[in-house]
């Protein structure tokens, strides 16, 4: 008889993922933000879980696929890689086609931080402005009892434009 299957243990769990994505859709709706995207990926890019909320556009999943995405690549949220490679399109150019497009450098794409500060996923979401797409990324994180990269959202999100 062969050897049973054995689990293999992904970085961060379905749970986790699933608190993470309600918790930001609840933000959206309490604040009265546009419909949002949420996707959660572990450490090796895998989708964990996604939620299209009704109205959103065609594209959205694939911005809140390659926020988180472009997190992951780079070791860093995506407020931190627009502002250090904001003067440098061609590298941003460069990294877009070295990941198939999967590669979107503004905020909302987050750092999802084990208790050791290791990078144990990411969450993308797109709908509103970045930086409140960014907010309630951070803070689902956090009520999910997870830590983020970055800590706290930009101070200045609620008065952010499309």
């Amino acid at each position: 008889m062969p050897e049973p299957l054995r689990p293999i243990q992904s970085s961060l769990t379905l749970a986790a993922a699933e608190k993470i994505i309600d918790t930001a859709l609840a933000l959206r709706r309490k604040e009265g933000l546009m419909v949002m995207v949420v996707a959660v990926l572990d450490s090796g890019g895998n989708l964990v879980a996604y939620k299209r909320e009704d109205g959103s556009g065609l594209m959205r999943f694939d911005i809140a696929f390659g926020k988180a995405y472009a997190c992951l690549g780079m070791g860093m949220s995506t407020r931190l890689i627009r502002d250090r490679l904001g003067q440098r399109p061609a590298f941003q150019g460069a990294l877009a086609s070295a990941s198939d497009g999967r590669f979107i450098p503004v905020p909302g794409g987050v750092l999802i931080l084990d208790a050791a500060g290791n990078a144990i996923g990411a969450v993308g979401i797109s709908g509103d402005a970045s930086d409140k797409d960014e907010y309630c990324a951070i803070e689902a994180i956090h009520a999910a009892g997870l830590a983020s990269e970055p800590a706290e959202p930009n101070p200045d999100w609620r008065t952010a434009g499309l």
